[in-house]
């Protein structure tokens, strides 16, 4: 779940396809915005997944993602996190789990969101609510790590209409609402620089997460493996391999049961997801 600010930069801004376009779009665009664009700072998408709007309907501000994530969009779930999927979520589910402490930290959950607290880390309290709220705190570590030196990112929120879903089926992949992501994208000489997206893998009811990246032409760069320690062979599977340099959207299906055919279905959901998303955005 992201913030919305700035939203008329990012909506009118990256509409990137994986033929140069992405480059050539991200350009012209960024251009004419960055006025707004601070270094170091994020602009965010007036589109957010379901669960950010349901929060700020309920709460009246837009959250960031480590509401529910432990190092945002597409990470392990926090507490919080854990406690309203847990309740169904959905907009009941904020009133089922309103007087649990899900942190840990002796306030409760909506007692917590109401003072623009994180209700899912112990460390954020109503008489100090830390930084989860602030700008430059939204992009998850691995994320920056893998683009060493940026400091202008454009988070894009992958919210997907039931068109996208359909259009990801007849390219092999299987999307639903419930894959609603985070797609980060990093900005250096007022140009976009590739992307990055986080998300789950689940094999023999274990989940472990990786971190996807693509160059500014959506081919892949990198799949790295992330919180591994529920399935510890994750984290040297054989397919990462497979994976650079193939446009995110040209992907192989994957048809056995095998650990690496589970990572493969992930990677070409999520390279699909990608290519749906910032080409027909």
């Amino acid at each position: 779940m992201m913030r919305e600010t700035e939203a008329a930069v990012v909506n009118n801004g990256v509409s990137p396809a994986p033929t140069g376009e992405f480059a050539r779009l991200g350009a012209r665009t960024l251009l004419a915005t960055l006025g707004l664009l601070l270094l170091g700072y994020t602009v965010i998408a007036q589109a957010t997944p379901s669960y950010a709007r349901a929060y700020k309907t309920q709460f009246g501000y837009s959250p960031s993602c480590n509401a529910c994530h432990t190092e945002g969009g597409g990470t392990a779930l926090n507490p919080f996190g854990k406690a309203f999927k847990g309740a169904g979520r959905n907009d009941a589910a904020f009133a089922k789990i309103a007087a649990l402490d899900s942190d840990g930290d002796g306030v409760a959950n909506t007692a917590e969101a109401q003072a623009k607290a994180n209700p899912g880390d112990k460390k954020s309290t109503p008489t100090s609510p830390g930084g989860w709220l602030d700008l430059a705190a939204m992009i998850p570590k691995e994320v920056q790590a893998a683009f060493p030196g940026v400091q202008s990112w454009l988070p894009r929120d992958a919210v997907l209409t039931a068109t996208d879903i359909a259009t990801a089926k007849t390219m092999g992949a299987s999307l639903s609402a419930a894959d609603e992501n985070t797609i980060y994208i990093p900005v250096e000489n007022q140009r976009p620089a590739g992307t990055a997206l986080i998300f789950p893998v689940t094999f023999q009811d274990k989940t472990f997460y990786l971190l996807m990246t693509t160059d500014k032409a959506l081919k892949i760069s990198q799949v790295i493996p992330m919180n591994t320690k529920a399935l510890p062979a994750a984290k040297t599977a054989k397919a990462y391999a497979n994976f650079v340099g193939v446009a995110a959207q040209s992907v192989p299906a994957a048809a056995g049961n095998t650990l690496d055919d589970a990572i493969t279905r992930a990677v070409k959901n999520a390279g699909v997801l990608l290519y749906v998303r910032l080409k027909g955005a």
